[in-house]
């Protein structure tokens, strides 16, 4: 079934442009704001890289994808959808932003429910299979982090 699954979301299309749409954002998030980029800071802080690369993305699709949006989705209220968005992930996402607002500035934290609202569009369309929201979340944090290193 796994496999069966990994071979379904790699050829959805959705899933290819969630993927490629990450580059021009990224290239317009470096434009814009010209960071020093410091492409080794993986490699001088790898316990940071790992937290932001590899677990909180982890973390937060199974607390607000698989937790939180899997408990609206059983109510018939939250599971009605506009152009393919449920209200459970937009009432997840928005709730996803707000817990970046202790590590950000509002605004900045607001910017994180154009992303949100791509994971919980992808754990809505595979019936709650959280790997495609978990691997496209590690994939936007890699891109953004290699951008604006936190150190």
């Amino acid at each position: 079934m796994f496999m069966n699954q990994s071979k379904k979301t790699l050829r959805c299309l959705p899933w290819l442009i969630a993927i490629f749409i990450a580059l021009p954002i990224w290239a317009a998030l470096w434009l814009l704001n010209k960071p020093r980029l410091e492409p080794a800071w993986p490699i001088h802080a790898p316990a940071t890289f790992l937290l932001l690369i590899l677990i909180y993305p982890f973390l937060e699709e199974l607390v607000f994808r698989g937790l939180i949006q899997g408990e609206l989705m059983h109510k018939q209220t939250f599971r009605r959808s506009y152009a393919g968005i449920s209200r459970a992930n937009m009432l997840t996402s928005l709730l996803f932003a707000a817990a970046h607002i202790y590590a950000h500035p509002f605004s900045m934290a607001m910017l994180v429910v154009g992303p949100s609202l791509i994971f919980g569009y992808f754990r809505d369309r595979f019936d709650g299979w959280l790997l495609p929201s978990i691997l496209l979340h590690i994939y936007y944090n890699l891109g953004y982090f290699l951008i604006f290193s936190p150190l």
